[in-house]
């Protein structure tokens, strides 16, 4: 679990002044403003796990730990009568994806330590934790059977590196290079794991006792996704793409069901398109899924929520008449509806989906607690036998914590960051509606204000942009804008078109057409905070990561009314993006519908690159040196281009970081944000 916010070993190439410090020393005392050193004292809650009769929730804390630089995640209880706090094992191992046996007499869960990940499981009686197998593979998609003898997971299962020819032999007591590597897979690197290890993933069980594991699927394919038993114990159902091309085949899956002893796999789901996370009813006679089809490869497709019969047949979808993606599908105790999460203009909320397809919400302000570096909308809950719902709980001023639904109420239960914020002024958050000036179409966005913001006063404003771009932000608590706004700036963030949670026809407007006029409602939301009248006109600031990264180059090549810009991981030739990113097929195949020798003019006309020929504005440069998503030559592209023009750049590279954890380290979190606001000062 991330924290995010981060930073990197400074190449800063750029002919000036040393850049001075970003933010000043603040001394102690009630009015503290959040510094970067706190990043390290941030905790979030994450993955909560209703036990079945409702008396207890087991969830994941993340916590910094400042000696190894890294977030710490370990699994704690609340008592949902009393709300008393336990840890439920040592600190010194990670552990997380906790998971309680249907009688909830036991948890399981996985703990990385020395040997690697492991699954453990926790005899609550007794307090005492066993490992039930030795695995040679990290663990996922941890399942109990229904009678709690077993547990089912997904495990990689390696196989021997391809090779081309016969190696050499060196004789004794050479020391000869590393062997030659041969890849010949389509996907083989990721994002956040690097390289993949040759080896496919599979279905395993083994006894909850301990025991060997044993396989029960095999083949030169991957099984992903969540696993789920039938009532009865006889089944598993999970999802998977089995179809020959499947590699290329990026918005593919299917449902299959399997018996829980091995064997042969009944394919229940044909459509095209992907179906996903099935979940059997109480009685077994119903399985949900949440899926769409594919139509002509858009850009986006919400994901609705299904209902078919355990063989498959008379598939009906419940959620067509709610205009956004459902996830997370929860059949309540009875049988008779299910709970789902989804976000609805930036905010998280879990709804009642009865079996007919009436929708009522009964929660709302999910956060979560993975990236808190940007104020991405996400969140997590897990519902109780009795109707007891914990969800994740947080604002705009505070990191996730638990919170329990009961009585159509939500009650935060958990307040891990107290201490931290006591003494502290954060800056405010509050919403600041937009109208687009290129069609008048309604932009949501918000603008955050120092603390101890005097209206009285002009401020520099950092636009602040979400990469996606198919995503969204929300009222929630983020480090990066919160740092900005300690270092004196107004911050603005908004979801312009192309953006989540606002409805299908919303995210396509840039269907085969971004960057587009996502670019007006940008600067349509400048425009608004400036009207507001706290905001200096002359002292405009960009910033964006990932796709918020590419809108930042975008920006700067279309117009000079920023005095300064820092573009995050961002793309920036969307040829060599494609041909050399671990999603090449879904954004060539969604996002552009031709492969890049098919429409070179399309691709080079959407690349901020071809744009670079304008730009003025002084642009730092961020890129981790492990981002397998918009990898570092994308930046040095950008960045060797200034150079040559004379534009005023540095690159920072992010030693180990990916794209997904840009801000995973709080001291590279901290400064990277001190960097950028350090290169802001400089154009001030």
């Amino acid at each position: 679990m991330r924290l995010a916010l981060l930073v990197s070993a400074l190449s800063l190439a750029c002919a000036a002044a040393p850049i001075a410090p970003a933010f000043a020393q603040v001394a102690e005392g009630p009015n503290r403003i959040f510094q970067p050193r706190d990043i390290f004292g941030l905790r979030a809650a994450g993955d909560p796990q209703v036990r079945r009769d409702g008396a207890a929730v087991a969830y994941v804390r993340t916590t910094q730990d400042i000696m190894t630089d890294s977030g710490h995640p370990s699994i704690w209880l609340v008592d949902v009568a009393t709300g008393v706090q336990t840890p439920l094992a040592a600190d010194d191992a990670a552990s997380f994806r906790p998971v309680w046996s249907p009688d909830g007499s036991r948890l399981a869960y996985v703990s990385a330590g020395p040997s690697g990940a492991q699954i453990y499981v926790r005899w609550m009686a007794t307090g005492r934790s066993a490992k039930v197998a030795n695995l040679e593979q990290a663990p996922s998609s941890v399942a109990w059977s229904p009678d709690g003898k077993t547990l089912a997971f997904i495990m990689l299962v390696p196989t021997a590196p391809s090779t081309l020819g016969a190696p050499l032999t060196p004789p004794p007591g050479a020391k000869w290079a590393e062997p030659l590597k041969i890849i010949d897979r389509v996907t083989y690197r990721r994002d956040g794991a690097g390289y993949v290890k040759p080896g496919y993933r599979h279905i395993f069980t083994v006894t909850a006792d301990g025991g060997t594991p044993r396989q029960l699927t095999f083949g030169k394919y991957d099984e992903g996704g969540e696993l789920a038993w039938s009532p009865d114990g006889k089944t598993l159902y999970f999802a998977t793409n089995r179809q020959p091309n499947w590699e290329r085949e990026a918005q593919e899956s299917d449902v299959y069901a399997m018996s829980s002893a091995g064997g042969e796999m009944t394919r229940l789901t044909t459509r095209d398109g992907p179906d996903m996370a099935p979940t059997p009813s109480p009685d077994g006679s119903k399985i949900a899924y949440v899926g769409y089809d594919n139509h002509g490869y858009r850009g986006y497709e919400n994901v609705r929520l299904y209902v078919m019969d355990r063989d498959g047949r008379n598939s009906r979808v419940l959620t067509g008449g709610l205009d956004r993606s459902v996830g997370a599908p929860t059949w309540a105790a009875d049988g008779k509806s299910l709970y789902v999460d989804y976000a609805d203009h930036g905010v998280t909320k879990v709804a009642r989906v009865t079996l007919d397809g009436k929708l009522t919400d009964v929660a709302s302000g999910l956060t979560d607690g993975a990236e808190m570096d940007r104020p991405y909308a996400g969140g997590s809950f897990s519902v109780g036998k009795n109707g007891l719902i914990a969800i994740t709980m947080g604002d705009a001023g505070s990191p996730p914590d638990i919170g329990l639904v009961r009585g159509g109420k939500a009650e935060r239960v958990t307040h891990l960051n107290a201490d931290l914020f006591a003494d502290k002024t954060l800056a405010k958050v509050e919403p600041m509606p937009v109208k687009s000036a290129f069609d008048g179409k309604a932009i949501d966005a918000w603008i955050v204000t120092p603390p101890n913001f005097d209206p009285s006063k002009t401020y520099p404003l950092i636009l602040e942009i979400h990469g996606g771009p198919f995503a969204a932000y929300g009222p929630v608590f983020s480090t990066d804008d919160q740092l900005y706004a300690a270092a004196g700036y107004i911050v603005v963030y908004a979801n312009p078109r192309g953006s989540t949670s606002y409805g299908e026809a919303f995210a396509n407007t840039i269907d085969k057409n971004y960057p587009s006029h996502d670019y007006d409602d940008l600067m349509s939301v400048v425009d608004a905070a400036i009207a507001k009248g706290a905001v200096d006109p002359s002292h405009l600031y960009v910033t964006g990561g990932s796709g918020g990264g590419a809108l930042t180059a975008w920006i700067v090549g279309k117009t000079d009314r920023f005095r300064a810009a820092a573009t995050q991981k961002p793309v920036i030739n969307w040829t060599s993006e494609v041909l050399t990113t671990d999603g090449y097929n879904f954004m060539a195949t969604a996002w552009f519908g031709k492969m890049p020798w098919e429409d070179p003019d399309g691709y080079w006309k959407r690349s901020p690159l071809s744009l670079v020929g304008n730009v003025k504005t002084p642009t730092l440069v961020v890129v981790g040196t492990d981002d397998h998503r918009t990898p570092p030559s994308e930046a040095e592209q950008y960045f060797a281009a200034l150079q040559l023009r004379n534009v005023p750049t540095a690159l920072i590279q992010v030693p180990g970081a990916s794209h997904g954890g840009l801000a995973e380290r709080p001291s590279q979190a901290g400064a990277k944000a001190q960097a950028i606001v350090a290169w802001f000062n400089r154009f001030r």
